[in-house]
């Protein structure tokens, strides 16, 4: 059987990437050991927010800006090609600050986003409450970015999964990648079940993609566990208007009336495991600026392991020992957020041959790859 792609790796951002290649009439496998989105992506809250925290400088806001601009399209095409709704909304983010501090962070964080012609309202505390009267009496302002918003990463991922399916992907699995490697025109993936072809592989496996050997690399892609605990609150009383942010921990308020809490961030290795201190850690920082939280029914708690890399970038675009080898990891805190713009540019690379300058300071060539 003849394949054109390869995308090893069935989070959020392989899915992606497989959906936009068949819809650019490659065919497609995705290949993964794990049901699609059991990853990474089941514990994403995501939030699409690239305004918190926000660094003008930083490589990673060019990407993320632009990733969100492109949500709206992203989002129809998919719930179009896949027939499924997609929990999607763009009601703001509110970023709380409690002391002088952190307020300066926000005013800061305000002037970027500005800059860049996003609005970002700088409150002081009165007007903080009266958007999100939920807040507790330590929050001394607050930043609201209207344009935020987030889309539930589990519809997201098994839309794509179905739109993907319809436009003639196949969902390969389980099978576990051990090795990538080359002979004559094609690439192939030496895996527990098997060899399988194709010309083109892409790389994305999160922070597996470095536990994969790749010939002609003398060393691995450079990414590694980090694992995030999120928990899912049942809430009660008024609800919150939109993603609320704190110095700890970030709020996210469902449709269904339930409240994520997120999120941890442990170099625990490839520990899957929620933990007593993650949880209390989470629930304390929640209640600490909204207090509400401690009335919250308790849903459960999920885990992710978030591929981080050396410098906190994700690792994106062609090998340069192999071009027809894709690398599309490495996204960290960022994979929901960066899902449009990671499955545009690689498709872009693949079908079109032609990489964009966005790839040039997230370039798998800085690790020697």
């Amino acid at each position: 059987m003849s394949r054109d792609v390869i995308v090893v790796g069935a989070g959020v951002i392989g899915c992606a990437i497989a959906y936009e290649l068949a819809r650019r009439g490659k065919a497609v496998e995705l290949i993964d050991p794990r049901p699609p989105g059991n990853g990474a992506t089941q514990a994403s809250a995501g939030i699409l927010a690239p305004y918190l925290d926000a660094h003008e400088s930083s490589p990673l806001l060019r990407l993320t800006a632009r990733s969100l601009e492109l949500y709206d399209d992203f989002i129809g095409h998919v719930q179009g090609d896949s027939g499924r709704a997609i929990e999607y909304r763009r009601t703001g983010t509110l970023d709380v600050a409690v002391d002088t501090h952190e307020l300066l962070r926000l005013k800061e964080t305000a002037a970027v986003a500005t800059a860049r012609g996003m609005k970002a309202d700088l409150l002081d505390a009165a007007a903080a409450r009266a958007e999100e009267p939920n807040l507790s009496d330590d929050v001394v302002g607050a930043l609201l970015v209207p344009d935020h918003g987030y889309v539930a990463a589990g519809d997201l991922t098994r839309a794509l999964v179905e739109a993907a399916r319809r436009r003639g992907a196949k969902l390969i699995g389980p099978i576990a990648v051990r090795r990538i490697g080359s002979s004559r025109s094609q690439l192939f993936v030496e895996t527990d079940r098997g060899m399988r072809r194709a010309r083109t592989i892409v790389l994305a496996a999160g922070c597996w993609s470095g536990t994969i050997d790749v010939d002609g690399n003398s060393t691995r892609v450079p990414v590694r566990p980090v694992r995030g605990q999120l928990l899912q609150l049942a809430w009660d009383g008024p609800a919150l208007r939109r993603v609320t942010w704190g110095g700890r921990c970030y709020l996210v308020p469902w449709e269904d009336g339930t409240v994520l809490v997120g999120a941890t961030v442990e170099e625990a290795g490839f520990d899957e495991r929620a933990t007593v201190a993650g949880v209390r850690d989470l629930l304390e920082a929640a209640c600490d600026f909204v207090p509400r939280s401690w009335a919250a029914g308790f849903r459960g708690a999920r885990v992710g392991l978030r591929p981080g890399t050396p410098d906190a970038l994700p690792v994106l675009g062609p090998s340069q020992q192999q071009p027809r080898l894709f690398f599309a990891t490495g996204h960290y805190r960022n994979g929901v957020l960066l899902t449009p713009i990671t499955a545009r540019l690689t498709a872009d690379a693949i079908v079109d041959e032609r990489v964009d300058p966005l790839l040039e300071s997230v370039a798998p060539a800085r690790f020697g790859l």
